[in-house]
């Protein structure tokens, strides 16, 4: 019957021009060359995106682009230019919110008037003035600036605040102490020119004839050009000017402008200008972005207090936002309130659970603390996260050994060595084998480790405190002598190497220069009462002679 008919015969679509390319049998198929290229770029494939983006620009506009039965019109050209800018800044980009370093010259030739003689707790550059609240050096390690080592590396720990420029530049160069960068700017120029790698023909955009009036007309096109310059050209005038235009084309009511003309103005040191730009685009726009660059003006500004409150007023407006507790408890562990970083690093673990820098600070803070058992559960987690490094299992080898577990002592060591991945690294793995020689006996064990501690790192200042120990302790004067005069050079934040020094030079009679390395001792740590003792007895001798 007709209806039967009907009902059995199933109508067979018409392929389109895609399906028949594939010969109708399920095969990827040939994509328009524009839209691959954004496929390239949501892959994050910058390098592929580019490329295929330089091809379509190379062609004649009007040409017929050959498979894909495309005409190149002005907005496919200007959609592949836009697009291909975007890809060569992805391709450097680096989040402006967490990269602090500051240099030698930022920090020595600071020309903003800032008090000298700070309110106690309201000053990052004078790590004393803080009520504490953590362990003390004796216990806890401090950086050359004074303030007690982080559980995570942090490019704002690594710069310190050396007091002269004499210290600065004698401090060992290695990112991984607490030394100065020689200059911010001069990263800033070195990545400017990594960034020529991505082009090897030239720049694709010569910002010298680019009429910047014209771009800051076209919003869209505006930004991803901004973004090029400051990112991937760093040219942060041509930046500004073009952010300049731009905002004034918006009336002014455009915040995200105002933020790029906060950064260039905060690039060029130019921190009350930023500072103006940062808060006129909150007052459009409440972002947590822009809170978080507000108070890394504040915090070059040395205004600790000033960005903990802007903080907790963003917490009011963006409850639980778990990077803006964490700057909190950043500021607090940089001015030495350990014991109040700790509890804000627990509200970003009630927020967020797999927060690694929390965790790790936590556990920091609980080893330094005489808890070893509860930091390592803490790094346990770590592990259990994924974190598989060779400073996790260092920390984990740590605490095995002062929570008495010490069948997991050395294969965490052992491990750690493994995945060392430089020679700074594999020292300190030593130096820590060294400690854990000291607490079972074995001085012989003990040496070797810091001996192989300095065959990796000769600018490693404890081991060669702990090899002047181990040699006084052999009798041997001069040795110890010439070790802990090495110590003291290379860290003359510590007062370990000062004190020994010291108490050796008084042992000889020396009793001058065991007076002025006693002085350094009690400059370095001025709560220790060993070295007060000293002081005292060494005046007595100075009295009666």
């Amino acid at each position: 019957p007709l209806g039967r008919h009907w009902v059995g015969r199933q109508r067979r679509p018409s392929r389109s021009r895609w399906d028949s390319a594939a010969g109708g049998m399920g095969l990827e198929v040939e994509l328009e060359p524009l839209f691959q290229a954004w496929s390239y770029f949501r892959r994050r494939k910058f390098r592929q995106c580019s490329d295929l983006c330089s091809q379509l620009l190379e062609r004649p506009p009007g040409e017929q682009v050959v498979g894909a039965g495309v005409c190149l019109s002005f907005y496919f050209i200007q959609a592949a230019w836009s697009l291909k800018t975007r890809a060569l800044t992805e391709m450097v980009y680096v989040d402006e919110i967490d990269m602090d370093q500051e240099g030698i010259a930022e920090m020595m030739l600071d020309e903003n008037a800032i008090a000298q003689v700070a309110r106690p707790g309201t000053s990052l550059k004078l790590p004393g003035t803080s009520q504490g609240g953590g362990p003390s050096p004796a216990v806890r390690p401090v950086t050359q600036s004074g303030r007690p080592i982080t559980g995570f590396v942090r490019p704002g720990t690594q710069g310190g605040r050396p007091s002269t420029m004499e210290q600065a530049i004698k401090t060992p160069r290695t990112a991984l102490t607490a030394r100065p960068i020689t200059s911010a700017s001069g990263r800033y120029g070195r990545l400017g020119t990594a960034s020529m790698l991505t082009n090897p023909d030239g720049p694709f955009i010569n910002l010298s004839r680019l009429n910047l009036a014209k771009y800051a007309q076209k919003p869209k096109l505006a930004k991803a050009l901004f973004e090029y310059i400051f990112y991937h050209e760093n040219d942060v005038k041509n930046a500004l000017d073009l952010a300049a235009l731009a905002t004034e084309h918006a009336q002014f009511k455009d915040w995200w402008w105002k933020v790029q003309i906060g950064k260039c103005y905060y690039r060029l040191g130019l921190y009350r200008e930023a500072e103006k730009q940062f808060k006129s685009a909150l007052k459009q726009q409440d972002m947590v972005d822009t809170i978080l660059y507000l108070a890394k003006v504040y915090l070059r500004l040395d205004q600790p207090v000033t960005a903990l409150n802007l903080f907790k007023q963003g917490l009011d407006r963006f409850p639980g936002e778990v990077t803006l507790i964490c700057g909190i408890a950043r500021i607090y562990e940089e001015m030495n309130n350990i014991s109040t970083a700790a509890e804000y690093y627990k509200d970003v673990l009630k927020q967020d659970n797999t927060h690694v820098e929390a965790i790790a600070c936590i556990g920091s803070n609980h080893f330094y603390s005489d808890q070893p058992e509860i930091a390592l559960r803490f790094y346990r987690r770590l592990l259990q996260m994924g974190v598989h490094n060779c400073q996790l299992f260092n920390n984990l080898g740590l605490c095995c050994f002062y929570a008495q577990q010490y069948d997991m002592t050395l294969s965490s060591f052992e491990r750690a060595l493994f995945l060392a991945e430089n020679e700074e690294e594999t020292a300190d793995v030593w130096y820590n084998l060294g400690h854990v020689a000291v607490g079972i006996g074995d001085l012989n064990l003990a040496y070797q480790c810091f001996k192989l501690t300095l065959v990796n790192n000769t600018n490693h200042a404890e081991a060669y405190n702990n090899l002047a120990v181990l040699e006084m302790r052999k009798g041997h004067i001069e040795q110890a002598r010439t070790f802990l005069q090495t110590a003291s050079s290379l860290a003359p934040h510590m007062y370990e190497p000062h004190f020994n020094f010291a108490i050796l030079s008084e042992k000889v009679g020396d009793l001058q220069r065991s007076y002025a390395a006693a002085k350094k001792s009690e400059e370095a740590f001025p709560g220790h009462v060993d070295t007060q003792q000293l002081i005292k007895q060494l005046k007595q001798h100075f009295a009666v002679l």
